[in-house]
């Protein structure tokens, strides 16, 4: 691991350009692979930030920084999310999710993936709850309660999730300060509180 950081971006970007010419995702994914145990992981990870949005990318260059620091919480929720984004499926992201959670507690990120990793609807309103009391500023969690509430009593047909569906919406009224957000708000509340099952 002795690639410096310079010369490790510049031959991912190479790697990358000539991806996006023939579109071989094997080949991408093997020589990305190849790169990022040559290189250290801070360069791998320093080299990575600008396809932080390209998980066919991400994955295998933080699959090497996670196969040499297997507690770097960061590490876990980057490779975490780009999975995700692939369709890898909750299991494999929960688990790092979860890993990610071990190390550093503080992580939201790690957080919210092990919220949205869960499959069963009603189970995951739980674990956004969760993320929510962990982290009371936290409106995306928020709004990831009342959505999913909002699922659960409509396919339950639930009171109680209903209200907790409403509960949350009027909390984040009660933050909202964009007239835009507050607008989304009080529409979505008022249509809930219509509701009859």
């Amino acid at each position: 691991m002795t690639a410096p950081s310079s010369g490790f971006s510049s031959e991912l970007a190479t790697a990358v350009a000539e991806y996006r010419v023939h579109g071989n995702i094997a080949h991408l994914k093997q020589h990305l692979e190849s790169l990022a145990r040559a290189a250290t992981p801070d360069a791998v990870i320093v080299a990575a930030e600008p396809y932080k949005d390209d998980p066919e990318i991400v994955a295998p260059l933080y699959e090497a920084v996670v196969e040499a620091q297997p507690d770097n919480a960061r590490a876990l929720v980057m490779l975490a999310n780009a999975y995700w984004l692939l369709g890898l499926g909750p299991d494999v992201v929960a688990g790092l999710a979860s890993r990610a959670i071990a190390a550093d507690p503080a992580n939201r990120g790690a957080w919210h993936l092990w919220a949205l990793a869960e499959s069963d609807p009603r189970q995951r309103v739980g674990r956004w709850q969760q993320v929510v009391a962990r982290f009371p500023g936290d409106d995306l969690a928020l709004a990831n309660v009342a959505d999913n509430a909002t699922g659960v009593a409509g396919n339950e047909q639930d009171y109680d999730m209903l209200d907790l569906a409403v509960a949350s919406y009027e909390s984040l009224l009660e933050r909202a300060t964009e007239p835009s957000q507050r607008q989304a708000l009080d529409t979505a509340l008022k249509a809930l509180k219509g509701w009859k099952f």
